[in-house]
């Protein structure tokens, strides 16, 4: 019996597809979608064939965009690991929830168990759920997946870099675990161990696909890859025509993931009712060079609030999203919750939601741009404030390679933290790469945009949090 079959067999036998108290007969539940959510881990802009990508091939991924709205103007709220990762899951900013930059095993508070997800909200109206993949958002008991509305979850429980074989603090991680759907733990010891993490996340979320063919499900895929160090299965070994290797074969193994999840949403006849939503939770890792994707072009990368850290692709497919559509209207990563529920006929949660409903991007590329989203990073400072085309970067010290190359072979370059912004104001709308300040142009929006960066630092609406590792 193969890995998938077996995992589709524990998951029947744990009562996975019935293990709800409600009327799944009823039209009021029949009648909702699917929702998938596929998070991949650095993956920068310009890493799919459809956002420009030439040394690797996504078909896979790129169908769907075809088939679906491809986002041209997505952000996450934050640049880093954890914290974006809080705000997809919650619609809410990080901020609020008490989570900064990414935790690590021994530093950084959990979101705590009051912040609703996305699962908690979909699990209330009978839809099964499951996580597959990194969580990284606490790993005390009560701050796991399945303590956050997840009927299963298989994964690691912080990033993959945080284990012994790290290129540069080897002694300040402790073994990384891969926890099994059954509870049991599988350590992961090798590169050849983080080459199976892919294959590991599809198996896993294809049989929670197949034990579903009749209640709605949640399956949140927030795959390890391609965060450093990277590994694939051996068969997508020297697959892609990529000049630094590893990085493109990675690549073409999460695409092979990505139409693994659809094939099994077409062998249960569930395409055409399933809501499905492919993103990354930050920017690329610059410094990791040939182990770090492409920001497209965009202004510098992961840990920055510049467009190269928080511009992401995004693609919709699925009832209420168009057809066919590329669409530059700005969305965010805490709109999804929000936009999820109002798809799904589910209810809000009784908490403050910086998200709002974004149906109508992706049922007809329009929206409004009548508000201020704001990004923080690594606490209670906002770097930037974003309204329609016109972004303002508050006065900030940021990490850059300042034109050098990054490392190869997975040993990082160094960044230097001595440049910094001043208030400066760009048109995303014409310079999308922020090459031109145009802040001495438009006095007026930089007023309006700092004042409101100003009373949203001031507002009591923040957590407590406590330090986390640096990324």
């Amino acid at each position: 019996m193969g890995r998938g079959a077996i995992l589709l067999s524990m998951l029947l036998a744990c009562g996975c597809a019935s293990n709800h108290k409600v009327d799944h007969t009823t039209d009021a539940l029949t009648n909702r979608p699917n929702v998938v959510l596929i998070v991949f881990d650095d993956l920068g802009y310009g890493d799919f064939g459809c956002t420009g990508a030439l040394a690797w091939t996504t078909p896979n991924i790129d169908a769907i965009a075809s088939d679906g709205v491809r986002l041209t103007d997505f952000s996450v709220s934050e640049p880093v690991c954890s914290a974006s990762r809080a705000s997809i899951l919650t619609g809410r900013y990080a901020r609020r929830v008490g989570v900064r930059g990414a935790i690590g095993p021994n530093s950084g508070a959990p979101m705590p168990s009051e912040a609703v997800t996305i699962a908690e909200c979909l699990h209330a109206v009978g839809y099964a759920t499951a996580c597959f993949g990194k969580w990284h958002l606490g790993h005390q008991a009560g701050h796991r997946p399945n303590d956050q509305g997840f009927d299963h979850w298989a994964g690691i429980l912080f990033s993959n870099d945080m284990w012994p074989l790290h290129p540069e603090s080897p002694k300040a991680w402790p073994p990384l675990e891969w926890w099994n759907i059954d509870g049991t733990r599988t350590p992961i010891d090798s590169l050849e161990d983080q080459a199976t993490m892919t294959g590991r996340v599809t198996d896993a979320s294809t049989s929670f696909i197949k034990a579903h063919p009749h209640e709605p499900f949640f399956l949140y895929v927030p795959h390890p890859m391609p965060h450093v160090p990277l590994a694939c299965s051996p068969r997508f070994r020297g697959t892609s025509r990529s000049q630094v290797g590893v990085y493109g074969d990675v690549m073409q193994e999460l695409d092979w993931s990505v139409g693994q999840i659809m094939n099994a949403l077409d062998a249960i006849g569930a395409r055409d009712r399933t809501l499905v939503i492919i993103t990354s939770d930050n920017g690329p890792w610059l410094s990791y060079g040939t182990h770090a994707g492409s920001t497209g072009g965009l202004r510098e990368g992961k840990g920055t609030s510049f467009e190269g850290g928080i511009r992401v692709p995004c693609i919709a497919h699925g009832p209420g999203v168009a057809r066919g559509v590329v669409c530059d209207v700005p969305m965010w990563s805490i709109d999804l919750l929000p936009t999820i529920c109002a798809m799904t006929g589910t209810a809000l949660p009784d908490q403050p939601i910086d998200g709002r409903n974004e149906q109508r991007v992706l049922a007809d590329c329009t929206g409004s741009a009548d508000r201020c989203v704001f990004t923080w990073y690594a606490g209670d400072t906002i770097e930037a404030v974003r309204e329609g085309r016109w972004k303002l970067h508050l006065p900030h010290a940021y990490r850059s390679l300042e034109g050098r190359p990054g490392g190869q072979g997975g040993v990082p370059a160094r960044y230097s933290d001595e440049p910094r912004t001043g208030l400066e104001l760009y048109d995303l709308g014409q310079d999308p790469c922020e090459s031109r300040n145009v802040a001495v142009d438009h006095p007026e929006i930089v007023e309006r945009l700092h004042t409101a960066a100003r009373n949203a630092e001031r507002s009591d609406e923040r957590a407590e949090t406590a330090p986390t590792e640096p990324r």
